[in-house]
């Protein structure tokens, strides 16, 4: 039963710190909603919605974006090159230390 370190930078720019659980099969989106940040997740994890798109700040390696993913960034708004979903990126040994912000709420 380990933990990792996620930080997440919120939209006005201050980085939280977080601790997420490596055996829950928890995703950032999750995490995100657990310590009250503003992170909507209206679809609930399916990578149908893009509320929970936010940028890659570090160098952390993350698996390949599915072509759910890449469809509904296609379609989301300020989408970057470092754009990812949270509910697509899930908590486990490989990103921790994992620095990440939120993209600008779509209206």
């Amino acid at each position: 039963m380990a933990d990792i370190k996620v930080t997440i930078i919120d939209r006005e720019g201050q980085a939280h710190e977080l601790e997420g659980p490596t055996d829950m099969n928890m995703n950032v989106m999750e995490l995100c909603k657990a310590y009250d940040l503003p992170v909507k997740g209206e679809c609930g994890g399916m990578a149908m919605c893009a509320t929970c798109q936010c940028y890659l700040e570090s160098d952390t390696e993350l698996p390949e974006q599915s072509d759910a993913e890449l469809d509904m960034l296609d379609q989301a708004f300020y989408v970057k090159a470092n754009s990812r979903l949270g509910c697509q990126i899930h908590l486990n040994d490989d990103i921790d230390g994992i620095v990440l912000r939120l993209a600008p709420e779509q209206d």
